[in-house]
Order: structure tokens, then C-alpha cells, then sequence
């Protein structure tokens, strides 16, 4: 097209700009016939779910002789504490707390076998700790640690105290009863779901002062 004496030659511009537009709204079709909402705000999904199992397969369990028995220990998983059945000697689930204490607490203070440790199972109790003999005067049941039990870990704590909770040896008025080599009296602490589920938020579980 000519005005006056410019030539002008838009053909092939138009042609181009036609072109882009049918291809954006080709895209904008099939992206619909797929059903994907396009957005311009990062989406978040969410963290990946753990892969940790905490629980340990058939293949896993331990075989327990016959001159043993079954006991519940509790271990940490995902930040939480999960149970995990262990044999041990008899005596270990007898009447005389200061035995089955220790006999607790060796099981719950190992480092988890292989197998437990490929479900996810740690464990926070310090290698040292050490069960002592109840004081007189003590209430009936009291443990009596060779660390004040508010300076372990939360974890810790909470560790020991629902483990000894499942003897009923070492159950007190529904708590268990621990002190430490000081001169502070013995405390009942109770093993809640809310120990079970966030040991870790807590600075001790929930406890009661014994009268």
C-alpha cells in the first residue's frame, strides 16, 4: 500500500502477530482440556512425607526364648515416643522395683538394634544413667536415679517415665515415682498422650508433687 510516496508492508507483521496469538491461546486451550489452573502464586505442598516407618516388620521382631519374657520400652521416632516390645529375664517384671527399674532401664538405654534402627527407633537415654537403691522415707515404689530427673532431656524423661509406667511395679497412685541423688524429695510424673506425642515440647512431662 503506497500513501504519497512511503511504501508501507504490514502483511507480514500482522501474519507474525497472528501466529503468536493462536499459539498462546492453543496453550491456554490444552492446558484447560487438562484441567491445570494456571497460577502466578508458588504453591506449597507441604513437607515430603517421612518414609520412616516406626513400626518394625514380622521379619523384624525379635524371637523371644523360652525362659524369657515380653516387655514395653519406650523409644523415640519422629519426635515422638513409640513402643517397642523387648525379652528379658523374668525377673525383670517381678515385686521388687529396684531390680525391674534397672532391668527397664538397661533395655530402654541400649542403642536399637539394626532392625530398629531401620524403622526409624533412637533412643535419648544418656549411657551413664544408673538406677540407686529408695532411701527410707521414700514412698513406696519410689526409683531413685543417679541424675535429678529434670536434668535429663525432655525426651529422656518422658522416655523413663512412660517405660516404667507399663510395670505396674513401679506404678504409684497412677505415676512413677523418681528422684535423683540430692536431697529433693521423689516426684510422681505420669506418662499422658500428650508425653507420648511431643516429649520434646515439654521441659519435664506432666508431674505431680507427692504429699
Amino acid at each position: 500500500m503506497k500513501r504519497g510516496d512511503v511504501t508501507y508492508r504490514r502483511g507480514p507483521l500482522r501474519r507474525r502477530t497472528a501466529v503468536s496469538l493462536a499459539a498462546v491461546l492453543a496453550a491456554a486451550a490444552l492446558a484447560s482440556g487438562c484441567g491445570i489452573r494456571t497460577t502466578s502464586v508458588p504453591v506449597d505442598a507441604g513437607a515430603a512425607p517421612s518414609r520412616v516407618p516406626c513400626r518394625l516388620s514380622s521379619s523384624d521382631v525379635a524371637t523371644r526364648s523360652p525362659d524369657s519374657v515380653s516387655v514395653t520400652v519406650y523409644l523415640v521416632c519422629t519426635s515422638q515416643l513409640v513402643t517397642v516390645d523387648r525379652p528379658v529375664a523374668p525377673d525383670a517384671t517381678g515385686a521388687d522395683p529396684l531390680v525391674v527399674a534397672r532391668a527397664l532401664l538397661k533395655e530402654v538405654q541400649q542403642a536399637p538394634p539394626a532392625n530398629e534402627r531401620r524403622a526409624g527407633f533412637t533412643t535419648a537415654i544418656p549411657a551413664g544413667l544408673r538406677v540407686t537403691p529408695a532411701r527410707d522415707g521414700d514412698p513406696a515404689g519410689t526409683v531413685r536415679l543417679s541424675s535429678q530427673p529434670e536434668d535429663l532431656s525432655a525426651e529422656a524423661l518422658a522416655q523413663l517415665v512412660c517405660t516404667y509406667a507399663e510395670n505396674e511395679t513401679l506404678v504409684t497412685d497412677g505415676s512413677v515415682v523418681l528422684g535423683g541423688p540430692g536431697d529433693y524429695p521423689p516426684r510422681g510424673y505420669l506418662c499422658t498422650s500428650q508425653t507420648k506425642s511431643r516429649p520434646g515440647d515439654l521441659a519435664t512431662p506432666d508431674a505431680v508433687l507427692l504429699d
